[in-house]
């Protein structure tokens, strides 16, 4: 009969690898970013964004506080309010270094009422909001679901969609689930999510509200055992802010399109040109320009791409309001910020009455 070679290197190991799993609870894993460990490395990287975000107004908006004190995550370590500022601040500093200016609804543990946030951020002038959060699923004890996601706000088929907040999504999603070694979930392709599959046909208030460009990240999920380990590391919520910083780099670094109203008047006569410059330094994608009047597509538009001018003969509108609203993307595929124009067309240069 042979006999069996015990080796008891390895049943030491295996033991001492069920003792850290079973018997303490969580592992804290996460990969560190080269540029953590190398301060060279960081600040060769933040030069290079800067280019791209140096100037750049971002609103970053820290999910819940005060006396929200939801979702404490597993073993109710730590709630997720203090989480969301903790990456928010660390998020803040990571944009200010590359240049960026930041404005924040909260900076310590305060209630800041939903309406405020988005009136906060559009009244601060910045160019895009973001609102930070970590996830919970819908069913209590449920210490398994985990992934990490980003909302825009409506849907493709609706009105209220706007592309130029999907491409800022795609962007901050892939590399904070790089950053932090999540999928993004399986009701997504990439992990961007509408809002309208949380609440349909209503999404969150911070996107409906907001009418600067507006996002909202679901780092990862809380509730989950195993991420309880990571988050009470402050390292990894330092990785988490990185993933989103990074992200928006990428996304600025990509380019975004500007609409210039040449015309610059509110008021115009039937039968007169609108003339609009379209400007982006890696170029304009002709094929993707959409021009709406009151929500109904205009073909009849011209476009110039030597100069990359935008004209529309003003003839098939009756007098009165319209509502203008133009989308473009450039070559990298970058949607062009919201731009929408309150118009009032006369006829026969009659007198103005509004």
């Amino acid at each position: 009969m042979k006999k069996l070679a015990v080796n008891f290197k390895s049943i030491i190991s295996v033991a001492f690898l069920f003792f850290v799993v079973y018997g303490c609870g969580t592992v804290s894993y996460f990969e560190v970013p080269p540029e953590f460990r190398s301060p060279d490395r960081k600040a060769e990287l933040l030069k290079n964004y800067a280019s791209y975000i140096n100037g750049v107004i971002i609103f970053i908006d820290p999910g819940h506080g005060g006396n929200e004190r939801g979702n404490k995550g597993f073993e109710e370590f730590e709630s997720e309010a203090d989480l969301n500022l903790i990456v928010s601040l660390y998020l803040r500093d990571f944009l200010t270094d590359a240049g960026a200016i930041v404005y924040m609804s909260r900076t310590n543990d305060k209630k800041v009422e939903l309406k405020d946030r988005s009136i906060l951020a559009d009244s601060s002038g910045a160019d895009i909001f973001l609102s930070i959060h970590h996830n919970a699923p819908g069913s209590i004890g449920d210490i398994w679901t985990d992934y990490t996601s980003t909302y825009y706000h409506s849907k493709e088929n609706n009105y209220e969609y706007e592309p130029s907040e999907r491409d800022l999504a795609r962007y901050v999603q892939r590399d904070l689930a790089y950053a932090v070694r999540n999928s993004g979930g399986l009701g997504s392709f990439d992990g961007t999510y509408s809002d309208y599959i949380i609440y349909p046909d209503y999404g969150f208030s911070v996107l409906r509200e907001t009418k600067i460009p507006s996002i909202l990240v679901e780092c990862v999920f809380s509730t989950n055992h195993f991420e309880a380990g990571r988050l009470e590391d402050d390292e990894f919520n330092k990785i988490e802010a990185w993933g989103i910083f990074r992200g928006l780099c990428r996304y600025f670094k990509a380019g975004v399109p500007r609409i210039s109203y040449l015309n610059n008047k509110d008021s115009v006569n039937s039968g007169d040109l609108l003339t609009f410059l379209l400007s982006d330094s890696t170029g304009i994608d002709s094929n993707s320009i959409r021009m709406q009047f009151d929500s109904v597509d205009v073909h009849d538009y011209s476009f110039d791409e030597s100069n990359n001018l935008l004209s529309y003969q003003v003839n098939k509108l009756a007098c009165g309001f319209h509502s203008l609203r133009i989308i473009v993307a450039n070559k990298n595929g970058n949607h062009s910020f919201p731009f929408h124009k309150k118009l009032f067309i006369i006829k026969n240069n009659q007198p103005v009455k509004i």
